[in-house]
């Protein structure tokens, strides 16, 4: 059976350089990776943070990660605050500057039921052709992953958790479906609405449509990369436009 389908939108992928680093080479002088995601009808932007910087594996692989919900803010210029650069001070070596993020990815996304379990499903629209900074990112034409929701009440498996530690406030009826389990499904998909939820990515596979049922790049519009940039109000500086056009690091 088709999956049920609870959420649809837009889907962007950003990664941050090191501090200090203006040219990126390779995923080991990144800092962070990004999923935002965008439902449809709304300007609510939800920030993930991706463990280990790069995305499961999907197929034979079924590689499994952890993600935590840091930011949930509305318009762009919200979200640009949120991934563009900072500065911050220390005692041994002064003020230290982390560059804003770079865009690596956008496309379309699907929540879906399947079975007793939820997928995130995404198909990409840009870039056109993926180059070393996709590959490297493992993001992927398409993919479908399992994800679930962490129980806040309970300690996370050991490795998991990163970043702030901060706890997600979900509401009584959120936390009604727990129970006494760890992890439960993103169903409502209302849990990533919560800054601190800590979610898991399973790799599930490579051709969601066949998987799910589900034709994915018939659930949002499909926009032109300036468009895009105007969207969210981005500069068009190369670092900025290189990656996410000819897919190279900058």
């Amino acid at each position: 059976m088709p999956a049920q389908i609870l959420e649809d939108g837009r889907v962007y992928f950003f990664y941050r350089p090191r501090v200090e680093r203006t040219e990126v080479d390779d995923i080991e002088d990144l800092q962070r990776l990004h999923m935002v995601l965008r439902p449809r009808g709304t300007d609510r932007f939800r920030v993930l943070v991706i463990g280990r910087k790069h995305l499961p594996r999907v197929e034979e692989a079924h590689e499994r990660l952890w993600a935590m919900v840091t930011d949930v803010v509305e318009g762009a210029d919200r979200l640009r605050e949120v991934l563009g650069p900072r500065t911050y001070e220390t005692k041994t070596r002064g003020r230290r500057e982390v560059p804003e993020a770079r865009p690596a990815g956008d496309g379309v996304y699907v929540l879906a039921r399947h079975d007793d379990h939820t997928h995130l499903a995404y198909e990409l629209l840009h870039p056109e052709e993926p180059g070393e900074v996709q590959r490297e990112l493992n993001l992927e034409d398409q993919a479908s992953y399992i994800i679930t929701v962490r129980n806040p009440d309970v300690p996370p498996p050991p490795g998991m958790r990163r970043g702030t530690g901060r706890r997600p406030e979900f509401p009584e009826h959120l936390r009604e479906k727990f129970g006494d389990r760890r992890f439960v499904a993103v169903d409502p998909p209302d849990f990533l609405d919560y800054e601190g939820a800590d979610v898991v990515l399973i790799g599930a596979a490579g051709d969601p449509a066949r998987e799910l049922g589900i034709d994915l790049e018939c659930e949002a519009e499909r926009v032109g990369v300036r468009d895009l940039f105007e969207e969210l109000r981005l500069s068009r500086d190369r670092q900025l436009t290189d990656p996410l056009e000819k897919g190279e690091w900058r």
